[in-house]
């Protein structure tokens, strides 16, 4: 077994792609609003951290509220879902520590191609 000594090591924010969100278990609608939630949430922890500016972090969650209210819809428009997915992406997407996030909205706008 490895060990590995992290002594002095701080880590502020580091997204669990392992963790609660998991795409690969989408298999309809609801499956994947309840993982863009979860996601959501993800984007509250790392500002909460201080990784994600707090001006930003709500610009984030602001597109992805949206994106999951499209969904939500009893006939959503995939296009208007892929543009918030999309606008939140960009957003976030010059954060180095949240590239996760930013892989995780792409798995996000692969599965609304298929689903919807």
């Amino acid at each position: 077994m490895s060990v590995f000594d992290q002594r002095g090591q701080k880590v502020t924010y580091q997204y669990n792609a392992a963790g609660n969100i998991n795409f690969s278990d989408v298999q309809n609608r609801a499956d994947l609003v309840s993982e863009i939630e979860k996601l959501k949430a993800e984007v509250a922890k790392a500002r909460e951290a201080e990784v994600i500016d707090a001006d930003l972090a709500t610009d984030v969650e602001y597109q992805i509220t949206k994106a999951v209210q499209q969904a939500s819809k009893s006939e959503p428009d995939k296009k208007t879902i892929l543009n918030h997915i999309g606008t939140a992406k960009d957003l976030i997407a010059g954060v180095a520590q949240a590239s996760g996030i930013v892989t995780a909205l792409l798995k996000v706008a692969e599965l609304v191609q298929s689903l919807f």
